[in-house]
């Protein structure tokens, strides 16, 4: 069985920064996160492809780093600058095939999805 498992969500004020990761059960070639606001459609905020290539969502390009882990099925998410809009919960995805991560940051791409992690900023 899969295993998505998200952490390091939290509050945080705005131009703050916070650090996520996902624990995959095993190693995906593509990953990405998405997020998901209150009344608001999931969006597809990074992703990254086995090759180590990636793909932002320009409403959080130059604030936001996808990376793996030393281990490779961990997947980190390095949050900066952060502001108001940026609260939602954040969910780890996995593709069940490799992919570019220009597809991987589509939601319709990802198989595997964790329960997600709570992102608060606030003003």
């Amino acid at each position: 069985e899969v295993q998505l498992v998200e952490s390091g969500g939290g509050s945080v004020q705005a131009g703050g920064s916070l650090t996520l990761s996902c624990q995959a059960s095993r190693y995906f070639y593509s990953m990405a996160w998405f997020r998901q606001a209150p009344g608001k459609e999931r969006e597809g905020v990074a992703a990254i492809s086995g090759d180590a290539s990636t793909a932002y969502a320009n409403t959080v390009k130059g604030r936001f780093t996808i990376s793996r882990g030393n281990a490779k099925n961990t997947l980190t998410l390095q949050m900066n600058s952060l502001k108001p809009e940026d609260t939602a919960m954040y969910v780890c995805a996995a593709a069940a095939n490799s992919m570019t991560p220009e597809f991987g940051i589509r939601a319709d791409y990802n198989n595997y999805w964790g329960q997600g992690t709570q992102v608060t900023v606030s003003s």
